[in-house]
């Protein structure tokens, strides 16, 4: 097949761009390189099933011409789009970030699919559409979603006008709801900001909250094995389903320390105050991924294992 990606030049669309090209697909990707960036590719560039082109996939016009040209040249049968804006906290600085890098890359992707007459999409979505429930171990089935972040608000948006598309023209979603997920090429998330923190004040790691909030990670190629075992075995037109760890997750306590003790055994953690890291974190976070395990797929580590691999994979990158 040739398979089409956006934020190819991400953690995760880089990652899915190396497993889909060695079971053999053609690939191509598109990314604006404003989180991903070029480096996280090699190995790729070069492989004649692979070709990358840097677009701004808000730019509608470009977009379509963009992908029009790939489409002729050798028809692209699905599309993953794994763009988003990935920084939290920056749209809830500014709300246009999401609904620029997170919803419009969305209705674009869409929009040009529907011209081109491609009609197979997976959707990297998130936790984060769920809102906070308290710690409650989360069902694909519960409700009402009410997100406290434009992160997942506007992951929510992009699911709403999927399921819309899959009404009345598109033959197949898959909705892929991730937990924190970890691993490299790292680019943000708790760990990366932990080690880079260290690498600038050896001495010292600031965390925000009291690091009490806990949440489930999964390493990135469990996430992998999942979105392609979800698109061969799912049985559902519009397909959604959590995927993470069966545990109740890891404290952020336990991962500065993880951290400290491989790269800074010297160092001093300084808590702040409060269960949240910032606004539009929520604090404690469950998973039921029943739904998934009934389908046949489980991973191979659990939160502990997943996090203690990551923190030595990142400190490995960045050191």
């Amino acid at each position: 097949m040739t398979i089409f990606i956006t934020g190819v030049a991400g953690f995760i669309g880089s990652n899915i761009a190396r497993r889909l090209v060695a079971e053999g697909h053609r690939v191509v990707g598109f990314d604006n390189l404003c989180r991903g960036v070029e480096s996280n590719l090699d190995g790729l560039i070069g492989n004649p099933l692979f070709a990358f082109e840097t677009l701004d996939l808000s730019d509608l016009p470009a977009y379509r011409a963009a992908l029009a040209r790939v489409h002729a040249a050798e028809p692209v049968t699905e599309v993953w789009h794994m763009a988003a804006n990935s920084d939290i906290p920056a749209g809830i600085a500014d709300a246009n970030v999401d609904l620029r890098d997170t919803f419009m890359t969305t209705f674009n992707t869409l929009e040009v699919m529907k011209e081109l007459g491609i009609k197979t999409l997976a959707f990297a979505s998130s936790s984060a559409i769920y809102g906070d429930f308290k710690g409650e171990r989360i069902r694909e089935d519960m409700g009402p979603l009410l997100p406290i972040s434009n992160y997942g608000a506007m992951k929510l948006a992009s699911e709403v006008a999927i399921s819309a598309a899959v009404e009345s023209w598109l033959d197949r979603a898959l909705l892929f709801r991730f937990p924190n997920v970890i691993g490299i090429p790292a680019t943000h998330g708790v760990i990366y900001d932990f080690v880079h923190k260290l690498r600038a004040t050896p001495d010292q790691l600031e965390v925000f909250g009291d690091g009490t909030q806990q949440k489930a990670y999964l390493h990135c190629d469990d996430l992998i094995d999942a979105m392609i075992f979800i698109r061969d075995k799912a049985p559902e037109k519009l397909a959604f389903y959590n995927i993470g760890p069966e545990d109740d997750g890891v404290t952020v306590r336990s991962i500065a320390e993880e951290v400290v003790a491989v790269a800074a055994p010297q160092a001093r953690i300084k808590f702040g105050e409060g269960n949240r890291g910032w606004v539009g974190d929520v604090p404690k976070f469950a998973y039921s991924t029943e739904k998934l395990r009934t389908l046949g797929w489980a991973p191979r580590l659990d939160s502990q294992a997943a996090m203690r691999l990551a923190v030595r994979q990142i400190v490995e990158q960045s050191f």
